[in-house]
């Protein structure tokens, strides 16, 4: 009895171990890939719209998506990007808030042999990023001066800007590149406002209340514009004055259709996600993948608002 008793003692430590390595070798076969995202802001609803997307496809093969928000800071970006490779992500996906600043972590992703996947801007240094996917920033500026020249043959111009994001600087230069040596048009006033709704609005108020008075504002994104308009409206101004953004908001889309903003050049979120969720998997999968990916963009206007959908996004 004892001997029979000392036996199944002895038996215990080899069925652990025999245990344990079936539950690794499970966890192995059913390995779940882990993807971090972090974008400038989540308070753009443009950003969860890709997100959303992102993490569709992803949670559909069972994988695993860990989203974080710098809130504008680019050292909390940064931090954000070592901690996911601290917590072993397979792959990042990374929209900057600057697009130099964002540098060193991204560094840090590629010593730890890290794919990342750079959305809606540029980084300084492409060579750190397996793909890069963007709207046509460039072309978006260009669209809006284009009308603008077909709407008004003259004009006071204000821009708002974000000078550290490159999207939207590509945005800024297409639209004044494209009035380049047109003396019918002057740029009175320009402000950064990071793209945001409730810095844009005490932006511009603040040269309207210095005195200037436009007669178009072009603005980086829909929620700038949103903004603009805020503040011409206080002063009185927002009949008198063409406002342009950029995106395709929901928002700008019911605005421009009741005739109160311009026009907005429509981004494609729902695209730039799903295209993001492909790419990541190509990667991860050992595919080649295309290092740029440029999605078209389309203007919007009171004339042409009626063939796009108003709630939503293109």
């Amino acid at each position: 009895m004892h001997k029979e008793r000392w036996g199944f003692l002895l038996l215990i430590p080899i069925l652990a171990a025999a245990l344990v390595w079936a539950l690794h070798t499970d966890d192995v076969r059913n390995a779940r890939l882990r993807i971090g995202a972090t974008y400038m802001t989540m308070n753009n609803p443009f950003y969860s719209v890709i997100d959303e997307e992102l993490r569709l496809m992803i949670e559909s093969r069972g994988d695993i998506l860990l989203t974080r928000d710098p809130a504008l800071s680019q050292e909390r970006q940064n931090e954000q990007i070592r901690d996911l490779l601290r917590e072993h992500v397979d792959l990042l996906v990374v929209n900057p808030v600057d697009f130099l600043g964002v540098t060193p972590a991204l560094e840090d992703a590629q010593a730890a042999g890290v794919p990342v996947v750079v959305v809606d801007s540029q980084v300084s240094d492409p060579t750190l990023a397996r793909c890069t996917i963007v709207s046509d920033n460039y072309n978006a500026g260009v669209l809006c001066a284009k009308h603008l020249q077909s709407t008004r043959g003259s004009g006071r111009i204000i821009l708002l800007e974000h000078p550290r994001a490159q999207s939207a600087v590509d945005r800024i230069a297409g639209f004044c590149d494209t009035l380049a040596g047109n003396e019918n048009y002057e740029i009175i006033g320009r402000k950064d406002c990071a793209g945001q709704l409730e810095l844009a609005m005490p932006a511009l108020g603040e040269l309207l209340k210095e005195g200037c008075r436009p007669d178009i504002v072009m603005a980086l994104n829909d929620p700038s514009a949103m903004g603009a308009m805020a503040a011409l409206e206080e002063y009185g101004l927002l009949t008198d004055v063409s406002v342009y953004g950029v995106d395709g908001a929901p928002e700008a889309k019911s605005m421009i259709a009741e005739g109160v903003m311009t026009a907005t050049v429509a981004q494609s979120p729902i695209q730039i996600g799903q295209a993001t969720a492909q790419v990541a998997y190509q990667i991860l999968s050992g595919e080649p993948c295309q290092r740029e990916i440029i999605v078209p963009v389309t203007l919007l206007t009171f004339e042409t608002i009626g063939s796009a959908a108003l709630e939503g996004w293109q």
